[in-house]
């Protein structure tokens, strides 16, 4: 008799948007996916979100706390919206670290800030959010922006983030989130499901790819439950601000 536990058979799955895959193809999936927009990403977040993107990052700088000297990792950091005022914030003495597991995004994101005269105290790594090749304790302040929703084993994501942040250092995380009145719920699922992957197709010619980032959304954890999760994790004082709505959320936490 077969043990269901051995064989590719067992492998665990996850979700990639609505459908279950095997684990060990999850980052190959999004991979594609970000491949697949990295050219177009920067204007169809401005058309997604009516350039309200722009506000939800300002907030996370505002309520990140970096200053002069800091060292600041930003996490899925794609083409640099947050790595540019973390970099103009931390000033000669500081660091700032871009990483993303996403070559495309990654070659997207060093070449508009370097040709934005964004360098000296900028570095660029692809790395993977659950096995982050940092030292311990050696990070101020983390971000993720829209980016932990695309990773596999949140929880281990999570862990790596508090290993690498100092004691008293901040995790803050951007995501999209559950709104929160039922009328603006559905109004929301309707623009994600009809109106966003025809704009993918439009302006990318990649329906796909926009139809999986909105499922993508629907199977994130919603406030209560990331903010559960990043306490499992080892933060302390979780708190997390809705915006628009809900649609979008910014929780922060602090390494003990």
């Amino acid at each position: 008799m077969n043990d269901p536990r051995k064989g590719n058979d067992a492998e665990p799955t996850t979700h990639f948007g609505y459908q279950q895959v095997p684990e060990s193809q999850k980052a190959d999936k999004v991979a594609e996916v970000f491949h697949s927009v990295a050219a177009k990403y920067d204007l169809m977040n401005d058309l997604m979100s009516g350039g309200v993107h722009r506000l939800w990052k300002r907030f996370t700088i505002e309520l990140s706390g970096v200053r002069p000297g800091n060292r600041v990792l930003d996490i899925a950091g794609g083409t640099g919206d947050l790595t540019r005022q973390f970099s103009r914030l931390v000033g000669v003495t500081g660091e700032v670290v871009l990483a993303d597991i996403n070559a495309s995004m990654l070659k997207v994101g060093r070449d508009k800030l370097l040709d934005s005269g964004v360098a000296g105290n900028v570095s660029f790594v692809q790395a993977d959010a659950e096995k982050l090749p940092f030292p311990d304790n050696h990070f101020d302040v983390v971000t993720i922006a829209f980016g932990l929703r695309n990773v596999t084993h949140k929880d281990e994501a999570l862990r790596s983030m508090l290993r690498v942040l100092k004691p008293g250092g901040r995790l803050l995380v951007l995501e999209f989130s559950k709104p929160s009145s039922s009328l603006l719920s559905k109004a929301y699922d309707v623009y994600s499901f009809s109106l966003l992957p025809l704009m993918g197709k439009l302006i990318t010619n990649d329906a796909e790819s926009y139809r999986y980032l909105a499922e993508s959304i629907r199977m994130h954890p919603d406030q209560e439950s990331l903010k559960a999760m990043m306490g499992e994790a080892g933060f302390e004082r979780v708190t997390y601000h809705n915006m628009t709505g809900g649609i979008v959320a910014l929780h922060r936490g602090i390494k003990p």
